[in-house]
């Protein structure tokens, strides 16, 4: 008997107890459905995470001022201006690695327009920024050299202020006002979203660095020229922590620090981050889908369960088969053929189930989710593993029987 004569055999026979044969791939049902939702979950946490690392600009080293120290209390980071425009130009111009460097202040203040008002973030950035940052203009211009350089009135919206100020009327060339200081919309920057601290990058207006620093957030006396933050882009395909290094080892040589100082600066490296929120995202979803192949182990004993009922119920056909001329191959094959054919239906059930579950739980739950085919091929391939490594006890338990005690059983 081959292959595809033992599989209509042991299809023949499910069908006889079509209840029975249902709830034993139930299990089976349930475990590859659950693999792939939950891996489903845990791809879509780790995509939406890589998106909102990337939203941050890609290749990024983020420079921030650093602590001071009063009384013996640390004040924490950016308690003291600590970098400068200065420091921006010479990482860009002395690190081969850099691509640009963009220094920029950063506060919070009140916006006007019309009738209209909105709290929001407001930079002061220069025009290296939307390089260093991958962040292009939608509508209008993004401030050039000489807004920097004049220190020109003018502003960058992001989306969301935009929706809050303006509605659906047309920003472009409308006056807004920031401490009663009127500043004229230049343009309207492409959509961000959430970093992945949950910040909305969009909620912001960009103002020229001088502009910024003269008429809103005010000037440090003791170093006109400083900033909060330097955002470096690194050039693609250079390594990052070698870069970090030498922009560590030059601001510690422009700032005189001796070797036992600590830095006066924060460096933040994004591929850390974003490496570390992969390697987390990575975690869960290997633990979810080890949760959920617990349903498989369960389904694949129910499996080995009913085949040892089966080989009992049929010992008499057992012992008739062997009597016409079977050998003990072929009833191992015919009852290892039924279990995997048990197994491979209910895989199937369960990638129907897995599918539709994981677009269940984006729909309901508004949880991104991303089904991989590997992950399908996974959760089938290992169904059909389940059902060979069950279904093989119960076959060589059958295979074994002896001819002549099987036709004796009642």
């Amino acid at each position: 008997m081959n292959v595809w004569q033992s599989a209509r055999v042991a299809i023949r026979a499910l069908r006889v107890n079509k209840l029975r044969s249902a709830l034993t791939m139930l299990g089976i049902i349930i475990g590859v459905g659950a693999v792939i939702a939950m891996v489903a979950v845990g791809s879509g946490a780790q995509a939406r995470v890589a998106e909102q690392i990337q939203s941050l600009g890609s290749n990024l080293i983020v420079v921030l001022s650093g602590s001071v120290t009063s009384s013996g209390i640390r004040l924490g980071q950016g308690s003291r201006p600590t970098i400068s425009e200065d420091d921006a130009w010479a990482i860009q111009r002395e690190v081969q690695t850099v691509q640009a460097a963009a220094p920029s202040v950063r506060g919070t203040e009140q916006v006007v327009y019309g009738n209209s008002n909105w709290a929001t973030v407001v930079q002061g950035v220069t025009a290296e920024y939307f390089e260093a940052r991958d962040w292009s203009v939608v509508a209008g211009r993004p401030i050039g050299g000489e807004d920097v350089e004049g220190a020109t009135k003018v502003a960058l919206l992001g989306q969301t202020t935009v929706e809050n100020l303006f509605a659906d009327a047309d920003p472009l060339g409308q006056i807004i006002r920031i401490r009663n200081i009127p500043f004229l919309v230049i343009g309207v920057l492409e959509r961000k979203g959430q970093s992945s601290w949950g910040q909305d990058q969009d909620d912001v207006i960009l103002l020229p660095l001088g502009a910024a620093k003269k008429n809103i957030l005010g000037v440090t006396k003791a170093n006109p020229r400083a900033v909060s933050t330097i955002s470096i882009k690194i050039r693609p395909g250079e390594d990052m922590a070698e870069a970090e290094v030498q922009i560590r080892a030059l601001l510690r040589q422009r700032h005189k620090l001796k070797l036992d100082q600590e830095d006066d600066f924060w460096l933040r490296n994004l591929a850390e981050v974003l490496q570390t929120q992969e390697e987390s995202s990575r975690v869960m979803t290997y633990l979810l889908a080890a949760i959920a192949s617990v349903s498989l182990l369960v389904g694949g004993i129910g499996i080995m369960n009913i085949m040892l009922v089966s080989v009992t119920e049929r010992t008499r056909e057992i012992g008739l088969r062997m009597a016409v001329g079977a050998r003990g191959r072929d009833i191992l094959v015919q009852f290892l053929v039924e279990a995997i054919t048990l197994s491979l239906i209910g895989g199937v059930i369960g990638i129907a189930l897995g599918l539709g579950g994981s677009r269940a739980i984006s729909y309901i739950a508004e949880w991104r989710t991303l089904v991989a085919p590997e992950a399908i091929a996974l959760a089938f391939g290992f169904s059909a593993a389940v059902g060979v490594f069950f279904g093989f006890y119960p076959a060589r338990k059958a295979a074994r029987l002896d001819p002549i005690e099987a036709l004796r059983y009642e």
